[in-house]
Protein backbone atom coordinates (compact mmCIF):
# COMPACT_ATOMS: atom_id res chain seq x y z
CA UNK A 1 0.00 0.00 0.00
CA UNK A 2 0.97 3.14 -0.93
CA UNK A 3 0.37 6.60 1.24
CA UNK A 4 -1.33 8.89 -1.05
CA UNK A 5 0.02 11.98 -2.60
CA UNK A 6 1.41 14.62 -0.08
CA UNK A 7 1.31 18.74 -0.49
CA UNK A 8 5.43 18.16 1.40
CA UNK A 9 7.70 15.52 2.36
CA UNK A 10 6.71 16.22 5.96
CA UNK A 11 3.39 14.60 5.41
CA UNK A 12 4.39 12.01 3.42
CA UNK A 13 6.57 10.71 6.04
CA UNK A 14 3.72 11.17 9.03
CA UNK A 15 1.71 8.90 6.60
CA UNK A 16 4.20 6.48 6.44
CA UNK A 17 5.28 6.39 10.47
CA UNK A 18 1.05 5.67 11.11
CA UNK A 19 0.59 2.91 8.73
CA UNK A 20 3.03 -0.14 9.02
CA UNK A 21 2.04 -1.08 5.48
CA UNK A 22 2.60 2.28 4.18
CA UNK A 23 5.69 2.74 1.45
CA UNK A 24 6.46 6.70 0.83
CA UNK A 25 9.60 8.41 -1.23
CA UNK A 26 11.63 10.99 -0.07
CA UNK A 27 14.56 12.40 0.67
CA UNK A 28 17.23 11.02 2.86
CA UNK A 29 17.30 14.12 5.30
CA UNK A 30 13.49 12.96 6.34
CA UNK A 31 14.38 9.33 6.50
CA UNK A 32 17.14 9.82 8.72
CA UNK A 33 15.53 12.21 10.87
CA UNK A 34 12.96 9.52 12.01
CA UNK A 35 14.67 6.23 11.13
CA UNK A 36 13.56 5.35 14.68
CA UNK A 37 10.16 4.98 13.49
CA UNK A 38 10.21 3.41 9.74
CA UNK A 39 12.69 0.85 7.73
CA UNK A 40 14.44 2.20 4.57
CA UNK A 41 14.34 -0.27 1.31
CA UNK A 42 17.75 -1.05 0.28
CA UNK A 43 18.16 -0.85 -3.26
CA UNK A 44 19.69 -3.14 -6.17
CA UNK A 45 21.44 -1.06 -8.53
CA UNK A 46 22.00 -4.01 -10.63
CA UNK A 47 25.03 -5.61 -8.59
CA UNK A 48 23.34 -8.23 -7.09
CA UNK A 49 23.32 -6.36 -3.52
CA UNK A 50 20.63 -4.47 -1.57
CA UNK A 51 22.33 -1.00 -0.64
CA UNK A 52 20.94 1.10 2.57
CA UNK A 53 20.71 4.65 2.64
CA UNK A 54 23.04 6.43 4.14
CA UNK A 55 25.41 9.25 4.31
CA UNK A 56 28.13 6.98 3.31
CA UNK A 57 26.92 5.29 0.56
CA UNK A 58 24.81 8.18 -0.69
CA UNK A 59 28.46 10.02 -0.66
CA UNK A 60 30.08 7.04 -2.87
CA UNK A 61 27.60 6.42 -5.37
CA UNK A 62 26.35 2.92 -4.14
CA UNK A 63 22.80 4.04 -3.43
CA UNK A 64 22.15 5.00 -7.04
CA UNK A 65 19.85 5.61 -8.45
CA UNK A 66 18.10 7.08 -5.67
CA UNK A 67 20.76 9.47 -4.60
CA UNK A 68 21.48 12.97 -6.40
CA UNK A 69 23.10 16.14 -6.27
CA UNK A 70 20.62 19.60 -5.86
CA UNK A 71 21.20 21.89 -8.15
CA UNK A 72 20.58 25.44 -8.17
CA UNK A 73 20.51 27.86 -11.20
CA UNK A 74 20.50 31.21 -12.01
CA UNK A 75 19.25 33.40 -14.63
CA UNK A 76 22.24 34.90 -16.53
CA UNK A 77 20.17 38.35 -16.45
CA UNK A 78 19.45 37.67 -12.36
CA UNK A 79 23.12 37.12 -11.84
CA UNK A 80 24.25 40.81 -12.25
CA UNK A 81 21.95 41.53 -9.28
CA UNK A 82 24.33 42.55 -6.23
CA UNK A 83 21.94 40.70 -4.02
CA UNK A 84 22.03 37.31 -6.02
CA UNK A 85 25.97 37.24 -6.53
CA UNK A 86 25.75 37.72 -3.08
CA UNK A 87 23.23 34.91 -1.85
CA UNK A 88 25.44 32.75 -4.44
CA UNK A 89 28.61 33.63 -2.67
CA UNK A 90 27.08 32.69 0.57
CA UNK A 91 25.86 29.29 -0.41
CA UNK A 92 28.96 28.62 -2.49
CA UNK A 93 31.35 29.20 0.85
CA UNK A 94 28.33 27.87 3.35
CA UNK A 95 27.73 24.26 1.97
CA UNK A 96 28.09 22.69 5.39
CA UNK A 97 25.47 24.72 6.64
CA UNK A 98 22.97 21.81 4.92
CA UNK A 99 24.21 19.45 7.38
CA UNK A 100 21.72 21.12 9.90
CA UNK A 101 18.82 20.23 7.67
CA UNK A 102 20.42 16.17 6.91
CA UNK A 103 21.51 17.03 3.56
CA UNK A 104 25.04 16.19 2.55
CA UNK A 105 27.66 19.00 1.80
CA UNK A 106 29.25 18.57 -1.44
CA UNK A 107 33.24 18.38 -1.54
CA UNK A 108 34.57 22.04 -1.18
CA UNK A 109 36.25 21.87 -4.55
CA UNK A 110 32.40 21.62 -5.78
CA UNK A 111 31.91 24.80 -4.49
CA UNK A 112 34.80 26.12 -5.19
CA UNK A 113 34.38 24.82 -9.06
CA UNK A 114 31.11 26.17 -8.75
CA UNK A 115 31.65 29.99 -7.52
CA UNK A 116 34.82 30.43 -10.12
CA UNK A 117 32.22 29.28 -12.88
CA UNK A 118 29.50 32.11 -11.39
CA UNK A 119 31.91 34.38 -11.57
CA UNK A 120 33.59 33.70 -15.01
CA UNK A 121 29.48 33.93 -15.94
CA UNK A 122 29.65 30.41 -17.53
CA UNK A 123 26.11 29.08 -18.11
CA UNK A 124 25.33 25.58 -19.23
CA UNK A 125 25.11 22.03 -17.83
CA UNK A 126 27.55 19.13 -18.22
CA UNK A 127 24.72 17.14 -18.62
CA UNK A 128 24.16 18.50 -22.42
CA UNK A 129 19.78 17.42 -21.87
CA UNK A 130 20.60 13.81 -21.27
CA UNK A 131 19.74 12.19 -17.69
CA UNK A 132 23.18 10.43 -15.72
CA UNK A 133 21.33 7.87 -13.03
CA UNK A 134 24.91 7.14 -10.66
CA UNK A 135 27.00 9.67 -11.42
CA UNK A 136 29.47 10.42 -8.64
CA UNK A 137 30.27 13.89 -7.38
CA UNK A 138 34.04 13.06 -8.11
CA UNK A 139 33.08 11.93 -12.03
CA UNK A 140 30.59 15.59 -12.35
CA UNK A 141 33.20 17.92 -11.00
CA UNK A 142 35.41 16.12 -13.70
CA UNK A 143 32.83 16.96 -16.72
CA UNK A 144 32.28 20.43 -14.90
CA UNK A 145 35.98 21.20 -15.23
CA UNK A 146 36.01 21.05 -18.61
CA UNK A 147 32.69 23.84 -19.40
Amino acid sequence: MTTPPAKDDNTLVQGVENNKNAIGYFGYAYYAAHKDKMTAVAIDSGKGKGVPPSLENVTNGTYTPLSRPLFVYVRDSSAKRPEVREFVQFMMTNGDLVKEVGYLPLPKSAYDLAWKHFQAGKLGTVFGGHAQVGITIEKLLALEAKL
